[in-house]
C-alpha cells in the first residue's frame, strides 16, 4: 500500500467534488464519528475513509479525501485503500458458432470493505444450439400402458426437436427400485418375472445412449418390457445420480444443451428416508458412476439413494436441466421438488402418458427462454448479484431472454462491512478471498479471482517509540503522537492528572472556563453531553434552537451552532416554512382559490372570516347555519339605533345596511327575521351574495317593522307576573309527577317524538393508530330541533373487569389522585389562546385557575389547578367557536361525588367566582371514569361527546370501556340509543421502558446526577424513549443543568443512564435556601419502535445532604402519624436487583424507636408460609443466595421492647438474568453412517428466558482433538430443539457442541463425540420433505436457500391435482390473506402433522423411547372426563378439565359437493374486499356458490348468491373498517348444498380522530385474522393412547375460554369423537385414549373465545406397531402378558426384552416427547385406556378400576 499518485486531473476532479459538496454526506459523518486510535481502523471504517499523515495537519485525521484535501491535508499524506479490477480473459462472443457462450471469461479483483465492483457480463445462447434429450422413464407395472404410448411417440418427438435444432442426440434409459426388502418382492419366482409377461426387478438401466439414429431408438425401444416392485415410491433418484455422472456411458457432448426428462406416476425414495428400512444400514452415496458394461447400475444394494441437495449440485454441474413429467397422483410431490432446481419444469401427464409430446414441446419451450446465472464457491465476506436492462427477471431468479442475440447482465460484486456481526477484515483468509464462479445455466460461465484488502497502514511499520516530537511521553506514528497512559495533547505535553491554565477557554464576559458545559483540558473545552454542547467555548447548546409546536427544529433540520440547519424544502427559523405551495392548492388547482396568497404553506386570505376554511375556500353551508345570528347586532344597530352594538361599536361593522320598502325572495342565500328587544317589534332583513359581507357589502333590511297592537299593553305586567308561576308549576309537574310529564310530553310545544342518542353502538380502536387519548363520540338528535336539550353522560374504563373500577375507588380514599376538569368558556377562542406561551394565553390562564381556585377550595384537602391550557372543540353546535378549558385539579378519591355537584352547580349559574362559563357542558374524569354534559342548542342536530379513553401503559391488551347516556336534566327529548361500547386493543410492545425506582436522592458535592433508565425486552428490537427535565423545587440553571433528549437502546440493551449536571449552591442561595430541601423531575414520554413506558415513567430527584435529607423524611414521617408509643410500619419501602442472586432492599424507619427490622421474602406465587426471615439493625438489607430471573414479594416490619410493629406495603422485585446451564443432555438418532438427528434438552437452569441455541459440530482426531473449523448452527427458535445433521464423513468422530442463549448471554456447553458408523442404526420416519432444519454438512451457503424444507406438499386433498398449502402468514399490509384448509394425505406412509414444532413423526415408525428412573408424570395428565352411555371415567386433574361428547358426522350424500378447499381474502382498499376460493370436488356438476357474510359481533346478515360455477370470487364493498366479519362458502349441485368454509378477517386501517368509521385517505390497510392454535404435537403413550398438545393462537379474536378437539378416522368408518378442554395456558396438552394401532387419524383443534370459535389447526397421525410388536415406541419385543381381571382391580405385567436398544449419550431417552429425567407413569385407565407403569427394569403394572368400565 502506498500513498495514491497525483495527477492534474485526479486534484481537479477532487476539487470539484470539494465545491460541489454544499455540506458533508452521510458517508463523511461516518468516518467523523468512528472512535478509530490508528490508521488502519480508520481506512476500515468505510470505502471512502482516508487518513491524513501530514505532521502539520490540525483537523480530524480520520474523514473523507474530499474534506481532508478542504481542510489542507496535502496530497502526498493521504493513506487510502486501493482497489483494483482487472480482466485476465476475454474472448470475444461468436455468434456464427451455434453453442453458448460468455464473455469476459476471466478477471481478477481486490476490494475495501463496504466498497462495489459494478461489470458487464454477455452470454449468447443460439437460437438452434445442439441438444442432447435423454428420457428417463418409471417402469413399474402401473406405467405399461404409458410404455405403449411412448414406443409410438419416436416420430412426433423427432418432429418437435427439429423445430428446435438441427443438431440433436435422444437417449432412453428406465429405472424401478432397488432389487431388496421392502422395495421388491424377493422370492424366486417374483425376481424373475414380478407380473406376467415383464422382466426381471432392476434399479436402473441406460437402455440406449445419446444417439442421432431415430430408427435404432424406435427399435430398441420397442423391444422393451415393463418389471415391477412393491412400495409405490420409486427409486428414481439413484437414476438420476448416475445419469448425471455416468456422462461417457450416457453419451452428453460438452458443447449442447443436456435435458433430461423424468417420467414417472409415484413418489420417490431419497437419503435416509423411513419408509425405507435399510436406511443407516446402507452406505451413503458416493457420487460417482456405478454401470457395467449392459449400462445397468450396480451399486443398488450397497449404496443409499442421494438426498435433495446432492442432487441440485449434480445437475448444476454436469448443465443438465430436469423437466418432471408427472401424473395427477404424484403431481404434489414433484411441485415442491422442482422449484430446488434453478432451471426446471414441471407438467401433468395423462394416465397412459399419451400427451407426453404435448408436454415436452411445452417444456422445451419454456426451458428455451429461461436463463439462471449463479455465483459457485463464493467466500463469505463477498456477494454477487446479477442483474439485466435487457431481460425480465422472474420468479424464481432466472431470466426470460430471448435466444440468437447476446444478452448483458450488469454483475454487482460487493466486499460486506462485517459478517455476523464481526469486520470482514477479523474474518478468516478463506472467508475473505476465492474464486468465484458466475455460471449461466448452459455454459461453463466467468471465473473470478475475488479479494478483500486489509493491510495495514505503512505508516505504523515506521513508528518513533518514545519520540522526542512527543516529549518521551508517547510514540511518533502516521504524523501524530500517540502519548502513553497518563498524558495527553498534541506533544503528549499535558499530563491528565493536572489541571492546565484556563484562561483559553474563558469567553469573554463569563467567569465560568468552557461557559460551565465543559472541562478545559489543555487550553481546549471538551464539551459535555456528547455532542450537544458546541462551539470552542462550548457556548451553543444543539437541544436550545427554536422549535415549532414543541419539536425541534419541527423535526425537517437539525440544530447546530445554535441554529436550526433546515432540510431541503424547509426554511424558517425553526424549520416550520415548506418551500413548497403544495398546501395551498384548491380543488381547482389554484393557489387559495384566488383569495389569498400563500405564505410558509399556509394561506393568508385577504378578507378572514369564520366561513373561509385554510385554503380560501368559502364554506356555504356554515354560512347558512350562523349567518343571520352573525348580522344580528350589526343590523339592529345601522337600522333601527338599538341592539348590543349601539353607539360607537356599530361603526365596527364591516357593511352597510339599505332600507328597502319590500324584500326579495328569490336570488337570496338568507332571509333573518329577529324581535327587537327593546320595543318587542320583529324585524326582517335578507343577505345576498356569497354570504360573506365585506367593507362595500350591503345588507338589505325591510323599512316597516312588525309590532304586536298596543291596545293590550296592561296585560304584559300580568302575563309577567303568571308566566314565572306558571313555569314553576309545570317544572314542578315535571320533576315530581311522571304522568304529568307523560301528558306534557304529548304536547305539540313538547316537540313529541323528540329524541336524542348515540349515533354507533361499538367502536373498535387499535392503539397504535390512535392519535389521541380521546374519542369524539358523535350524537345525534332527531325530530323537531327547537328549543335546547342538555344529556349527561358517563364513561366506564376497564368493563372487562368486573368491579375494577369500583374496587380502585375503594382502596384509599384519602389518596390524592388528580381529576381532570373541562368548561366552555363564555369567551370566542382565539389563535393566541391555543399558543401556551403567549400572553393572552398566559393572562387567561391565571384567571381561570384564580376563579377556580376560590370555588373548588370547599373541597377538603383539594390543592390548586395546574396544567390548564385551551382549546376549541369541533362540532359542538353553535358554541364550537367557544374556549374550552381542559385543567387538573388534586383532591382526595372520596371528594369524587362533592366535585361533580359543586362543578354542576356552578355550570347551572353560568359562572365560577367572577368566571363567566357557558351552561350544558362540563367534563369530570377520575381515574377510572369520567361524567360530563352536552348542550343541544335550537336547530342543532349533531354533538361530539369527548370521552377520554384511560390509555394506561398498564392495560389489558383487550379492554373494554362502555359509555352511557345518563338522562336529559334540562330539556323535552327522551333518550334513544344510551351505550356506546369502544373496545381498544394494544399491540405487543418490543419493550417497556421505566425508571428502576421513582424517588433518587443524589450530595449536593456531587457534580452529576446519574439516574439509571431500564428496559424490559419483550420482543428484542430497538426502543426509544424521550425524557426532559421539570423544575420543583430545584431551578434549573441555578441548582442543576435542564436535559432532555432521546435514549435509544439498541437490540440486547436493557440500561441506559441519564447524567444531569448539578451546579454548586452559591453563597446566596445557601444562606436563602439553605435548608430547603432541592427537588427536580424527570418524565420520559414519546415511546417510539413499539416501546411503551413502564411505572415509574416519571423520578424525583432530590439535592441535599444525606443526613439530612433522612432527617427529613424521618420528621416528615413522626409529622403524619400520632405518636401512641407503639412502632409504626417502615415507610417508602424499596427494592432493587443487585445482580441476579442478589436484592438490595431499603426502607425509612418509621415513628418510635426501633430496635431493628425483621425482613420477610419469598418467592412470588409461594405461600408466604414459605418465606425467608432476615434481621437487620439498620433500614436496609441485602438479601442473597436468590435465584437468578425470578420474582421475589417482600415486606419489613420493625420491632423493639413492645414487639413487632405493622409490616409495611408489599414490594416485588426480580433478579438480573444469569447465563443458562448446559443444556440437558445430547441424543442422537443415527439415521445412517453420514446423517443424524440431533437432539438436547432445555438447560435445568435457564436463569432467563432461553432465545436461541448455537449448534457446532467438527472432525476430531484420535485425541479427540478438532481437525479444522467447527461448523457453528444457530437455532434461533428455542420450541426446536432437533437437528437434522446430513453429509457428515463416514466413520469419521466429530465433536458435538450445544450451548443456550438468553438476555444475560451465552451458557456453557453441553459437549459429546461421536462416530455414527459405531453406532446401531435404527430406521426414522421424517417426512418427504422435513420440516425440521436441515443441515448439509459438505455443501457451503449456496445450497442454503433450499435446505430448509417444509411438509406443506404432503397435505393435499386426494385426487387434487394442486395442493393445498397452508400459509401461517396473519398479517400483510395491502396484501391478501390465504385460508387454507388441508385435506387427508395422499399416502398413508407420508402422513405427518402440519407444521410440527418439534419434528415429532410418528408414522410409519416412531423414534425409541426408554424412560429413566424416579420421576412421575401423572401430573402431565388432564383431568378427564367421558361421557357415552351414561358412564363416566376421571383421570389425576392436571392443569384444565376437558369433557368429551361422542357425536355423529356421516359422510356426505353421492353427489354432494364437497367444501371449498381454500379460502383467500384480498383487501382492495379499507372498506372493500374480495373473497375468493377453489373449487370443491364432487361427482356432479356443480350449480353454483352461496356467500355469506355479517359481522363477526352479530347483526345483519348478508347473502350473495353466484349462479356461474365458473366464477370463484366476489367483491364486497362497505365493510366497516377495524370489525371482524364471517364470510361462508359453500357449494350447490343438483343433489343439493355441501358444507360451507368458514373464514373471520378483519381490514384494519387508520380512521379519522372524530369518525372512528371513515378511514383516512391515502393510508395502509392491513388484513388480520384470528390466528389458529400452534403446531399440533403428538406424542405416543402406548399402542392405543396418544398425547396431544399445542400452543397458544398468537393472534386470538377474544379472550380463550378453551379448546375444542375433535377427533375422527381419516378415511371415516366411526363417528368423530369431541373433546373439550378448559382454560387459557400457553401451552395446552390432551390425552387421548382408545385409538387403534396403524389406523391414520385427523385431529382439529379451534379455541373457543369470547367471540366464537376462531380458525381450526389440522393434523393427521398414525401409530404403528413395527414386526408386530405391542408398544411402537419400543421396537421389536417378546414378552408375557396377563389380562386376567377378577374382583375390583386387576394387575397387567409386562416383561420387554428389547432387540434394538436406543443409543443414548449420558443417559437420557432419544424422542421429542419432553419428558424430565425420570419415567414412572401411572394412571387409572378404562377398557379403551390401559395405562401403563414402565421402570428401566421392564415391568409393567396397570390397575383398572371396573366402575369405569365402558360397555
Amino acid at each position: 500500500m502506498a500513498p495514491p499518485c497525483p495527477s492534474r486531473w485526479s486534484r481537479l476532479l477532487l476539487l470539484a467534488i470539494v465545491l460541489g459538496a454544499s455540506f458533508p454526506g452521510e458517508m463523511a459523518n461516518r468516518c467523523k464519528r468512528a472512535q478509530v486510535k490508528s490508521c488502519t481502523e480508520c481506512i476500515r471504517v468505510d470505502r471512502e475513509c482516508a487518513y491524513c499523515t501530514d505532521e502539520m495537519f490540525k483537523e480530524r485525521r480520520c474523514n473523507t479525501q474530499a474534506e481532508l484535501l478542504a481542510a489542507g491535508c496535502r496530497w502526498e499524506s493521504l493513506v487510502v485503500m486501493e482497489s483494483s479490477f482487472e480482466i485476465t480473459e476475454d474472448t470475444q462472443i461468436n455468434m456464427n458458432l451455434q453453442r453458448s457462450q460468455v464473455s469476459p471469461q476471466g478477471l481478477r479483483v481486490r476490494l475495501r470493505p463496504g466498497e462495489e465492483q459494478h461489470f458487464e457480463m454477455k452470454v449468447f445462447e443460439p437460437k438452434k444450439s445442439p441438444m442432447d434429450l435423454y428420457i428417463l422413464m418409471d417402469f413399474s407395472n402401473s406405467m405399461s400402458d404409458d410404455l405403449d404410448n411412448l414406443k409410438q411417440m419416436g416420430e412426433r418427438l423427432a418432429q418437435v426437436l427439429k423445430t428446435l435444432t438441427d443438431d440433436y442426440t435422444i437417449g432412453f434409459g428406465k429405472f424401478v427400485d432397488k432389487v431388496s426388502v421392502p422395495q421388491t418382492d424377493m422370492r424366486p419366482e417374483k425376481l424373475k418375472e414380478p407380473w406376467p409377461n415383464s422382466d426381471p426387478p432392476f434399479s436402473f438401466k441406460n437402455v440406449i445412449s445419446l444417439t442421432n439414429n431415430l430408427d435404432e431408438f424406435r427399435n430398441k425401444l420397442l423391444g422393451e418390457r415393463i418389471s415391477g416392485n412393491l412400495d409405490a415410491p420409486e427409486g428414481g433418484f439413484d437414476a438420476i445420480l448416475q445419469v448425471a455422472v455416468c456422462t461417457r456411458d450416457i453419451g452428453w457432448r460438452p458443447d449442447s444443451t443436456h435435458v433430461l426428462v423424468f417420467s414417472t406416476e409415484s413418489a420417490f425414495h431419497y437419503e435416509a428416508d423411513g419408509a425405507n428400512v435399510l436406511a443407516g444400514i446402507l452406505s451413503r452415496n458416493d457420487e460417482a458412476c456405478h454401470l457395467d458394461s449392459s449400462g445397468t447400475y450396480t451399486q443398488y444394494k450397497t449404496q443409499d439413494y442421494p438426498s435433495v441437495p446432492t442432487l441440485v449440485r449434480l445437475l448444476g454441474k454436469h448443465n443438465i436441466i430436469p423437466i418432471f413429467a408427472v401424473t395427477n397422483y404424484s403431481y404434489s410431490y414433484y411441485e415442491k421438488l422442482h422449484t430446488y432446481f434453478p432451471v426446471s419444469s414441471l407438467g401433468v401427464l395423462q394416465e397412459d402418458s399419451s400427451n407426453i409430446v404435448d408436454l415436452l414441446q411445452e417444456a422445451f419451450q419454456l426451458i428455451r427462454s429461461n436463463l439462471d446465472i449463479r455465483a459457485l464457491e463464493s467466500p463469505r465476506g463477498l456477494r454477487t448479484e446479477v442483474t439485466s436492462a435487457m431481460f425480465q427477471k422472474t420468479d424464481t431468479g432466472s431470466f426470460h431472454i430471448t435466444r440468437g442475440i447476446p444478452g448483458t447482465y450488469q454483475v454487482q460484486l460487493r466486499a460486506m462491512e462485517a459478517v455476523d456481526g464481526t469486520h470482514v477484515c477479523q474474518l478468516g483468509e478463506e472467508d475473505r478471498k476465492g474464486t468465484i464462479h458466475l455460471k449461466p445455466s448452459f455454459s461453463d460461465g466467468l471465473w473470478m479471482d475475488a479479494g478483500i484488502i486489509c493491510d495495514v497502514c505503512p505508516c505504523e511499520l515506521q513508528k518513533e517509540e518514545l519520540s522526542a516530537r512527543c516529549n518521551y511521553h508517547g510514540d511518533f506514528m502516521c504524523g501524530h503522537c500517540v502519548c502513553s497512559e497518563g498524558w495527553s495533547g498534541k506533544t503528549c505535553s499535558c499530563s491528565t492528572g493536572s489541571l492546565s491554565d484556563i484562561k483559553p477557554c474563558l469567553r469573554e464576559g463569563e467567569d465560568k472556563p468552557c461557559s460551565g458545559r465543559g472541562e478545559c483540558q489543555c487550553g481546549h473545552c471538551i464539551c459535555y453531553g456528547e455532542g450537544r454542547y458546541e462551539g470552542p467555548f462550548c457556548e451553543y447548546d444543539n437541544f436550545q434552537c427554536p422549535r415549532a409546536s414543541g419539536v425541534l427544529c419541527n423535526d425537517r433540520g437539525r440544530c447546530s451552532m445554535g441554529q436550526c440547519a433546515c432540510e431541503p424544502g424547509w426554511t424558517g427559523l425553526s424549520c416550520d416554512c415548506p418551500l413548497s405551495n403544495a398546501t395551498c392548492i384548491d380543488s381547482s388547482g389554484g393557489i387559495c382559490n384566488g383569495r389569498g396568497y400563500c405564505e410558509c404553506g399556509r394561506c393568508h386570505c385577504n378578507q378572514q372570516s369564520l366561513y373561509t376554511d385554510t385554503i380560501c375556500e368559502i364554506n356555504y353551508s356554515a354560512i347558512r347555519l350562523g349567518l343571520c345570528e352573525d348580522l344580528r347586532s350589526c343590523v339592529q344597530c345601522q337600522a333601527w339605533g338599538t341592539g348590543e352594538k349601539k353607539g360607537r361599536m356599530c361603526e365596527e361593522c364591516s357593511f352597510k345596511v339599505k332600507m328597502v320598502d319590500e324584500l326579495k325572495t328569490e336570488e337570496v342565500v338568507e332571509h333573518c327575521s329577529f324581535r327587537d328587544e327593546e320595543d318587542d317589534c320583529t324585524y326582517s332583513y335578507t343577505v345576498e351574495g356569497d354570504g360573506a359581507p365585506g367593507p362595500n357589502s350591503t345588507v338589505l333590511v325591510h323599512k316597516k317593522k312588525d309590532c304586536p297592537p298596543r291596545s293590550f299593553w296592561w296585560l304584559i305586567p300580568l302575563l309577567l307576573f303568571l308566566l314565572p308561576l306558571l313555569a314553576l308549576l309545570l317544572l314542578l309537574c315535571w320533576k315530581y309527577c311522571a304522568c304529568c310529564k307523560a301528558c306534557l310530553a304529548l304536547l305539540p310545544c313538547c316537540n313529541r317524538g323528540h329524541m336524542v342518542g348515540f349515533k354507533e353502538d361499538h367502536y373498535m380502536l387499535r392503539e397504535n393508530l390512535m392519535a389521541s387519548d380521546h374519542l369524539d363520540t358523535p350524537m345525534l338528535r332527531s325530530g323537531n330541533l327547537k328549543g335546547r336539550d342538555m344529556v349527561r353522560w358517563k364513561i366506564t374504563n376497564n368493563v372487562q373487569r368486573p368491579g375494577f373500577a369500583s374496587h380502585a375507588s375503594s382502596t384509599n380514599p384519602t389518596e390524592l389522585v388528580p381529576y381532570g376538569l373541562s368548561l366552555r368558556l363564555a369567551r370566542l377562542c382565539t389563535e393566541n389562546l391555543l399558543k401556551p406561551d403567549t400572553r393572552e394565553c398566559n393572562q387567561l390562564r391565571q384567571e381561570v385557575e384564580e376563579n377556580l381556585n376560590e370555588v373548588y377550595r370547599q373541597i377538603t384537602d383539594s390543592h390548586k389547578l395546574q396544567q390548564t391550557k385551551f382549546r376549541q372543540q369541533p362540532n359542538a353546535g353553535k358554541k364550537q367557536d367557544h374556549t374550552i378549558v381542559d385543567t387538573v385539579l388534586m383532591a382526595p378519591r372520596s371528594a369524587k361525588q362533592a366535585l361533580l355537584k359543586l362543578t354542576e352547580k356552578h355550570v347551572e349559574q353560568g359562572s365560577f367566582h367572577e368566571l363567566k362559563v357557558a351552561p350544558g357542558y362540563y367534563t369530570i374524569t377520575a381515574d377510572q371514569d369520567a361524567r360530563g354534559m352536552v348542550e343541544f342548542q335550537e336547530g342543532v342536530e349533531l354533538v361530539d361527546v369527548r370521552v377520554p379513553l384511560f390509555i394506561r401503559p398498564e392495560d389489558d391488551d383487550e379492554k373494554q370501556l362502555l359509555v352511557e347516556a345518563i338522562d336529559v336534566p334540562m330539556g323535552t327529548a327522551t333518550l334513544g340509543r344510551r351505550l356506546v361500547n369502544i373496545t381498544i386493543i394494544k399491540e405487543q410492545a418490543s419493550g417497556v421502558v421505566s425508571f428502576e425506582k421513582a424517588e433518587y436522592a443524589v450530595s449536593g458535592g456531587d457534580q452529576v446526577a446519574r439516574i439509571p433508565v431500564i428496559r424490559r425486552i419483550l420482543d428484542n428490537g430497538k426502543s426509544q424513549v424521550s425524557y426532559r427535565t421539570q423544575d420543583n423545587t430545584a431551578q434549573g440553571n441555578r441548582d442543576y443543568i435542564p436535559a432532555e433528549g432521546e435514549l435509544l437502546f439498541q437490540p440486547g440493551e436493557t440500561w441506559k443512564e441519564l447524567q444531569v449536571k448539578l451546579l454548586e449552591l452559591q453563597e446566596m442561595d445557601s444562606l436563602l435556601r439553605g435548608r430547603q430541601t432541592r427537588r427536580f423531575h424527570i418524565q420520559l414520554t414519546n415511546p417510539k419502535f413499539g416501546a411503551r413506558l413502564g411505572q415509574p415513567h416519571s423520578a424525583t430527584v432530590t439535592i441535599g445532604d444525606p443526613d439530612e435529607l433522612d432527617r427529613n423524611f424521618t420528621s416528615q414521617t413522626l409529622a403524619s402519624f400520632p405518636h401512641h408509643g407503639d412502632l409504626g410500619a417502615p415507610q417508602n419501602p424499596n427494592a432493587k436487583a443487585a445482580g441476579s442472586r442478589k436484592i438490595h432492599f431499603n426502607w425509612l424507619p418509621p415513628p418510635g424507636k426501633p430496635a431493628g427490622y425483621r425482613v420477610k421474602y419469598w418467592i412470588q406465587g409461594d405461600p408466604e408460609s414459605e418465606a425467608h426471615l432476615l434481621d437487620s439493625k439498620v433500614p436496609s438489607a441485602e438479601l442473597t443466595n436468590l435465584y437468578p430471573y425470578c420474582d421475589y414479594e417482600m415486606k419489613v416490619c420493625a420491632y423493639g421492647p413492645q414487639g413487632e410493629g405493622p409490616y409495611s406495603s408489599l414490594v416485588s422485585c426480580r433478579t438480573h438474568q444469569e447465563v443458562p446451564s448446559e443444556p440437558g443432555r445430547l441424543a442422537f438418532n443415527v439415521v445412517s453412517s453420514t446423517v443424524t438427528q440431533l437432539s438436547w434438552a432445555e438447560p435445568a437452569e435457564t436463569n432467563g428466558e432461553i432465545t436461541a441455541y448455537e449448534v457446532c459440530y467438527g472432525l476430531v482426531n484420535e485425541d479427540n482433538r478438532p481437525i479444522g473449523p467447527m461448523k457453528k448452527v444457530l437455532v434461533d427458535s428455542p420450541k426446536k430443539r432437533t437437528l437434522l445433521i446430513e453429509n457428515l464423513r463416514e466413520s469419521q468422530p466429530y465433536r458435538y457442541t450445544v450451548k443456550a442463549r438468553n438476555g444475560a448471554g451465552w451458557g456453557p456447553e453441553r459437549e459429546a463425540i461421536i462416530n455414527l458408523a459405531t453406532q446401531p442404526k435404527r430406521p426414522m420416519s421424517i417426512p418427504i420433505i422435513p420440516d425440521i432444519p436441515i443441515v448439509d454438512a459438505q455443501c457451503g451457503e449456496d445450497y442454503e436457500s433450499f435446505l430448509m424444507y417444509s411438509d406443506d406438499v404432503l397435505r393435499s386433498p386426494a385426487g387434487s391435482q394442486r395442493p393445498s398449502v397452508s400459509d401461517d402468514t396473519e398479517h400483510l399490509v395491502n396484501g391478501r390473506m390465504d385460508f387454507a384448509f388441508p385435506g387427508s394425505a395422499n399416502s398413508l406412509h407420508r402422513m405427518t402433522v402440519a407444521n410440527a414444532a418439534y419434528g415429532t413423526h410418528l408414522s410409519p415408525h416412531l423414534p425409541h423411547r426408554v424412560l429413566s428412573t424416579s420421576s412421575t408424570l401423572t401430573r402431565d395428565y388432564h383431568s378427564l372426563t367421558r361421557t357415552e352411555n351414561s358412564h363416566s371415567a376421571t383421570l389425576p386433574r392436571d392443569y384444565s378439565t376437558l369433557s368429551s361428547v361422542s357425536s355423529h358426522n356421516p359422510r356426505l350424500a353421492a353427489g354432494v359437493p364437497n367444501t371449498p378447499t381454500r379460502l383467500v381474502f384480498s383487501a382492495l382498499g379499507p372498506t372493500s374486499l374480495k373473497v375468493s376460493w377453489q373449487e370443491p370436488q364432487c361427482e356432479q356438476v356443480l350449480q353454483g356458490y352461496s356467500v355469506e357474510y355479517q359481522l363477526l359481533s352479530g347483526g345483519e346478515l348478508y347473502h350473495l348468491n353466484i349462479p356461474n360455477p365458473s366464477q370463484t370470487s366476489v367483491v364486497v364493498e362497505d365493510l366497516l373498517p377495524n370489525h371482524s366479519y364471517v364470510f361462508r362458502v359453500r357449494a350447490q349441485s343438483q343433489e343439493g348444498w355441501g358444507p360451507e368454509r368458514e373464514g373471520v378477517i378483519t381490514i384494519e386501517s387508520q380512521v379519522h380522530p372524530q369518525s372512528p368509521l371513515c378511514p383516512l385517505p391515502g393510508s395502509t390497510f392491513t388484513l388480520s385474522t384470528p390466528s389458529a392454535p400452534g403446531p399440533l404435537v403428538f406424542t405416543a403413550l402406548s399402542p392405543d393412547s396418544l398425547q396431544l398438545s399445542w400452543e397458544r393462537p398468537r393472534r386470538p379474536d377474544g379472550n380463550i375460554l378453551g379448546y375444542l378437539v375433535t377427533c375422527e378416522m381419516a378415511h371415516g368408518g366411526e363417528p368423530a369423537t369431541t373433546f373439550l378442554v378448559d382454560g387459557d395456558s400457553p401451552e395446552s396438552r390432551l390425552t387421548v385414549p382408545g385409538l387403534s394401532e396403524n389406523v391414520p387419524y385427523k385431529f382439529k383443534v379451534q379455541a373457543k373465545t369470547t367471540e366464537g370459535y376462531g380458525p381450526e389447526r389440522e393434523g393427521i397421525i398414525t401409530i404403528e406397531s413395527q414386526d408386530g410388536g405391542p408398544f411402537p415406541q419400543l421396537g421389536s419385543h417378546a414378552g408375557l402378558f396377563q389380562h386376567s381381571l377378577p374382583g375390583e382391580y386387576s394387575s397387567i405385567t409386562t416383561t420387554h426384552t428389547s432387540t434394538t436398544e436406543p443409543f443414548l449419550l449420558d443417559g437420557l431417552s432419544l424422542g421429542t416427547q419432553r419428558l424430565e429425567a425420570g419415567g414412572s407413569l401411572t394412571r387409572h385407565v378404562t377398557q379403551e385406556f390401559v395405562s401403563r407403569t414402565l421402570t428401566t427394569s421392564g415391568t409393567l403394572s396397570t390397575q383398572v378400576d371396573q366402575q369405569f368400565f365402558q360397555t
